[in-house]
């Protein structure tokens, strides 16, 4: 399906669906699963010091608390917690948000939701995080240790704690959604922690960075792209930090949509997590992302269905 667009370059990257299909995931550091494994064991020993607060909620039918807690760094990660009115759920949700963070509370039908604004974004911002992507992406990238993306993987497992602590039963359901960050960040942070029964990764970034840095696009890989042009090292650390890459440790159900044209996230990049994926698996290709067009809105109105069904098998 053509698309008409104002980009300079074409957002389905030449590749058909087909050829999307056939792409293969980085391989990545020896020691990349240890890396992600002592990190996770590190969000785990943070004692959260959690507190709530109960807000005016913008939907009948769910109450809604701030929520606050401690994670990795000493960082204080805020957020917002929603439960059904009466109270009674039969799952757990942590949800993602995509890249610029978010200011309003997420609602899922029967889930106590848990949806938290990674560091450096809205109720989680703190000094020395840039707020907006571009520079959010770049932030502490020299190394390993420092990159952002560590602590951003960091505030999601935290965030599953703090729900489990408030509600213990959800342990039981545990899933995760992310969609575009969320879904890069989910992929990087599901293999490692258990306590996950499913997921939906919703067009992940952060997916195949060999790739990426060769793809010019409207998101915040646009920012790493030029760094690399200019400091290929970097590669380095991104290694480590590539959801394609931790796709091969995924093990649990995930629902991934990926989309054909996307000016925000190269689509490559988007099958490349998908492709590595390496548990039980079901896809749903959007048509388009990060692009306003009719087609977008049907899409999106038919994911919300799969999903509904996703959560109950």
């Amino acid at each position: 399906m053509y698309i008409d667009h104002p980009f300079s370059f074409d957002p389905t990257y030449g590749y058909s669906q087909e050829q999307l299909l056939t792409l293969s995931s980085p391989e990545g550091p020896r020691n990349f699963a240890a890396f992600w494994k002592e990190t996770y064991e590190q969000a785990r020993q943070i004692p959260l010091r959690i507190a709530r607060r109960r807000i005016e909620s913008s939907h009948p039918d769910f109450t809604v608390d701030e929520i606050e807690f401690d994670s990795l760094d000493g960082v204080r990660i805020g957020g917002w917690m929603t439960l059904p009115a009466d109270g009674r759920f039969d799952q757990g949700l942590v949800v993602g948000h995509g890249y610029g963070g978010r200011n309003i509370p997420h609602f899922a039908p029967s889930s106590v939701t848990i949806a938290p604004c990674a560091r450096g974004f809205n109720r989680s911002a703190c000094p020395g995080i840039p707020p907006e992507a571009p520079r959010h992406v770049l932030h502490g990238i020299g190394n390993r240790e420092t990159y952002v993306h560590r602590g951003c993987v960091a505030d999601f497992w935290c965030a599953a704690s703090a729900l489990i602590e408030l509600y213990p039963e959800a342990a039981r359901k545990l899933h995760y959604q992310g969609a575009s960050f969320g879904g890069g960040i989910g992929a990087l942070m599901l293999p490692w922690d258990s306590r996950f029964h499913r997921a939906c990764l919703d067009v992940p970034s952060f997916g195949n960075h060999p790739l990426r840095v060769q793809m010019p696009c409207v998101g915040s890989g646009e920012s790493v792209r030029r760094l690399y042009r200019k400091h290929p090292e970097i590669m380095d650390v991104l290694a480590y930090f590539d959801s394609a890459t931790a796709a091969r440790y995924l093990k649990i159900p995930v629902l991934a949509v990926v989309a054909l044209f996307d000016p925000a996230v190269p689509p490559p990049g988007q099958f490349s997590v998908y492709n590595g994926l390496a548990g039980p698996k079901e896809l749903f290709v959007r048509q388009v992302a990060h692009f306003e067009h009719p087609v977008e809105i049907n899409e999106s109105k038919q994911l919300d269905l799969r999903l509904n069904q996703w959560w109950k098998n």
